[in-house]
């Protein structure tokens, strides 16, 4: 669709019956029976805090998107991937674990699934960062509203907001007697029960407490194992206690306690490759409906578990100094997470074991100091302090039937030359060791020990100064220094990833393998021709010699296929290639460079000053309009993976070092900084019955850190630049009494300027993958108000994503182009319909039925390579239709 075509069905829409959308909807009223209708009564003022001020969304001058408590109800908005369904600007995946969320605005966003790497998508709940999220927001007990900001807001949130903020409000304790309960039931035997008490315990002090539990039965097969997967079990309690021993000071003190324990997350098989055949001869047949990751069935021998604890405590203290306030706030948080995953994704048991048991404490400390003076200049000061240790234990580990499916796939490319055995002899004769039965034995592989301390402060602030009543010009800056300290302890026991093909085992492979060759064709007895033989072979028939020597390429030998006249160049008829080059992608656990070294010091320190500047003018009491200028910052991340390796920079010191390993390549410790700008223009509107707000922005980053999924690990890589043009447009509007419709809707055009040492190699000038051109969210709500007060509540939303790219490109094709090429094949589309319907009696029981993606709209999140299966792909389905009913009481 055309940005011709955005802008005149967005300005149709605004003549007909105006747009509609999260933003002016709603927050959450002191009426707790309102319904999302109610609440985009546009006479009442919307009180969002995205300046770290209480504002009205209208006065508010920057892109955010607010989704109140009734919205989220009438949406049965469960978590914060279900939220992207009212919020086009954001996407969210949930990929390799329960514990792994993905955030990203504007088509920027990378981080959960390394634990090295923070989001550039910060995500805050009642004001505490959490630098690493699960998607179980939903479970929170009384939310009042979430706040999407989008763009950098680095001068504002002390950490990690370059690309935007998720900012989640839950409600504060009451000092009148009130709560809720509730109870779902869905398909898939899916259950929920929620409630929170809140009242007085004395004049001064009031608390409130809630707990959810969540289990569903898995909407995946595996088939081989006999069991549903991609199960939900999980449940978190949640208190909260609220002093106000005076007018002018409140203490808020939050703890809470969240446990989950599913078997998550299902690949499903997306091109299957050559190798699919051994896997299923060594599972014993086993028929998979292929290339269908849609069915939901999978086959694996071993469940995958996610086992995750999420608890802390932070503490609130607002401070009215008159004309002045001052906030603190201080928190902790402790995340574990033990996960386990069959990583090949068969029902061979290739890989035995792939887990990962992190540890991660986080501290932070926050003060500010608010100005609420009469004149025309205000402002915000701060300090933001974060401490944060993550200890990762990780291992990878070979099956029982790694050994055979490897002498498989080297008697297949040999043509039946070799096998494990033979080669284990081979090697033994030209390096002198013995390496009978040493080659992928069970339970060798990776053990792994990851450290990082991050230590980090900022100083931030802002000054608005009201020219005249109607324009205000804010400059806000931040400065952050970040210091990051990591370590590695990786061992690897896999013997055949510690040889190096390229020495004399290849060598000695090559004569063997010309040697059978050759003596075969000739009737050589005992099947092996002399190096004499095998050169009068080569002159007297170079064609058929020819042939041999291209069986290299067969295997993928980098340096195979030489024409006769190169083989016997140096009269040496066993220069004719390596075919055992072929084999190093079965080396994929090689020996590991630990960190630190005599090179490299396993730390990073960076410090940036990020600015804005804006202006903000009130055309009309209901128009207002904003530009702003803003730069944002993340810090350094760290690959905290197996994949991580010496910089191309570093790795020519560590080798004249005397550092170097078997089969060390260079690849990425860690990504540098990312600097982010914006050049952004607003407006926002708002009338009696409609609400509209459009946002105009070219945003980019510098050095965007790219996180690649490799299957086992991550690449991780600086980006030259990133850029994207967009427009952003939301609005609501309520025709007649009681209807509210919304639209909000997003085009992006994004682009990398420059990436030339992506994983794919040079891909600048190409589109980002995962970034759609367009998305909208359109919905509507009927409430119909019956006599004596009983209402009746009809909700209906649309999600629509425009067909794009899932990855940039895939490994185990051959080559960077032609895993490009393959990987341009898979394109998402979304279009997904939510719908519910309640009945509100006036004793505050509701009753209600819902679904989401009705239309059981099937996509793939995102693709990968199939571990140690060359040319096969592996993805992660879309969850399918879910519905139920739900009952709810509020007292």
């Amino acid at each position: 669709m055309t940005l011709r075509n955005i802008l005149l069905g967005a300005t149709m829409l605004c003549a007909a019956t105006t747009p509609a959308i999260a933003f002016a909807q709603d927050a959450a009223p002191a009426d707790d029976t309102a319904t999302a209708a109610d609440v985009t009564d546009y006479g009442n003022d919307i009180i969002v805090t995205a300046s770290k001020r209480s504002q009205t969304l209208q006065d508010t001058p920057v892109a955010v998107s607010v989704t109140s408590a009734a919205a989220l109800e009438e949406s049965q908005i469960r978590d914060l991937i279900d939220l992207q369904s009212s919020v086009p600007s954001l996407r969210v995946s949930q990929l390799q674990s329960s514990a792994n969320t993905n955030f990203i605005i504007r088509g920027f966003g990378n981080g959960a699934n390394n634990a090295g790497i923070e989001p550039s998508v910060g995500v805050f709940i009642d004001g505490v960062y959490r630098s690493r999220s699960a998607a179980q927001i939903g479970d929170l007990p009384n939310v009042e509203r979430i706040e999407v900001l989008r763009g950098p807001q680095s001068t504002l949130f002390g950490k990690n907001a370059s690309a935007g903020v998720i900012s989640i409000v839950t409600q504060k304790p009451q000092f009148e007697f009130g709560g809720s309960a509730e109870v779902t039931y869905g398909n898939y035997d899916a259950i929920t029960v929620k409630g929170d008490v809140t009242g007085p315990i004395s004049d001064t002090v009031a608390f409130s407490i809630g707990g959810s539990y969540n289990r569903r039965d898995g909407y995946a097969q595996d088939l081989k194992l006999g069991t549903d997967v991609n199960d939900r079990n999980r449940w978190g309690v949640r208190g909260q206690l609220l002093f106000e021993p005076t007018d002018a000071l409140s203490i808020r003190l939050i703890g809470d306690y969240d446990k989950i324990d599913e078997n998550c997350c299902i690949a499903g098989n997306v091109i299957a490759g050559p190798t699919v055949a051994i896997t299923d001869a060594l599972a014993g047949g086993t028929s998979v409906d292929r290339e269908n990751p849609f069915s939901y069935d999978v086959y694996n021998n071993f469940l995958s578990t996610n086992e995750i604890e999420n608890y802390g405590g932070s503490a609130q203290i607002d401070y009215d100094l008159g004309n002045m306030a001052l906030t603190s706030i201080t928190a902790y948080r402790k995340v574990q997470a033990d996960t386990n995953q069959d990583s090949d994704f068969t029902s061979a048991d290739l890989i035995g074991e792939k887990s990962d048991n992190v540890g991660i404490d986080t501290f932070t400390q926050e003060i500010r100091l608010t100005s609420d003076f009469d004149g025309p200049l205000n402002f915000l000061i701060g300090g933001y302090y974060f401490n944060e240790k993550v200890d990762q234990q990780s291992a990878i580990k070979f099956g029982t039937q790694f050994r055979p499916y490897a002498s498989a796939l080297i008697s297949a490319a040999s043509q039946g030359a070799f096998n494990v055995a033979q080669l284990e002899a081979v090697m033994s004769a030209a390096n002198g060791t013995n390496y009978s039965g040493q080659f992928f034995r069970a339970g060798d592989g990776l053990d792994e020990a990851y450290k990082m301390k991050n230590e980090a402060f900022s100083i931030f602030g802002t000054v608005d100064f009201e020219v005249t009543d109607r324009l205000t010009l804010t400059l806000g800056g931040n400065y952050t220094k970040d210091r990051k300290r990591f370590s590695t302890n990786v061992v690897s026991s896999d013997v055949f990833s510690g040889i190096d093909l390229t020495a004399t085992g290849g060598r000695a492979l090559t004569q063997q393998f010309v040697s059978t060759q050759v003596g075969g064709i000739l009737g050589v007895p005992g099947g092996m021709a002399s190096a004499a033989q095998v050169q009068a072979f080569a002159q007297a028939q170079p064609a058929a010699f020819q042939q041999i020597a291209t069986i290299g390429t067969q295997f993928g030998a980098t340096n195979a296929g030489l024409t006769t006249a190169q083989a016997g160049a140096d009269n040496d008829p066993f220069t004719v290639g390596n075919p055992l080059l072929a084999l190093t992608p079965l080396q994929f656990l090689p020996p590991f460079l630990n960190v630190p070294n005599a090179v490299e010091s396993g730390k990073t320190n960076d410090g940036d000053f990020s600015y804005s500047v804006r202006a903000a003018y009130e055309l009309t009491d209901t128009v207002n309009v904003y530009a702003t200028y803003a730069t944002g910052f993340k810090a350094s991340s760290i690959n905290l993976s197996r994949d991580s390796r010496p910089t191309a920079g570093d790795l020519p010191a560590i080798i004249s070092g005397g550092l170097g390993l078997p089969n060390l390549t260079s690849g990425s410790r860690f990504a540098d900084p990312e600097e982010s700008t914006v050049y952004e223009f607003g407006l926002k509107g708002q009338w009696d019955v409609a609400a509209v707000n459009v946002a105009v922005f070219k945003q980019s980053i510098k050095g965007f850190q790219s996180n690649v999924f490799t299957g086992t690990g991550f690449a991780l890589a600086n980006a030259g630049k990133q850029s994207t043009f967009g427009i952003e447009f939301d609005g609501s509007v309520r025709p007649v009494a009681g209807l509210n419709l919304t639209l909000a809707a997003t085009y992006l055009d994004a682009k990398y300027d420059s990436f030339v040492a992506s994983a794919f190699g040079d891909i600048s000038g190409s589109t980002p993958a995962g970034i759609p051109e367009l998305s909208m969210s359109i919905g509507g709500t009927y409430t119909h108000e019956f006599a004596g007060g009983t209402k009746a509540i009809a909700h209906i939303d649309y999600a629509y994503e425009s067909p794009t790219q899932i990855i940039e490109g895939l490994s185990g094709f051959g080559s960077n182009a032609e895993g490009i090429r393959i990987a341009q094949q898979f394109k998402r589309e979304v279009n997904s319909l939510n719908a519910s319907f309640t009945i509100r009696l006036t004793n505050g029981l509701d009753v209600g039925v819902w679904g989401r993606n009705l239309t059981n709209a099937q996509y793939l999140t995102t693709i990968f390579p199939a571990v140690a299966q060359a040319g096969s792909v592996s993805g992660y389905p879309s969850q399918p239709r879910t519905y139920g009913g739900t009952i709810r009481y509020k007292f």
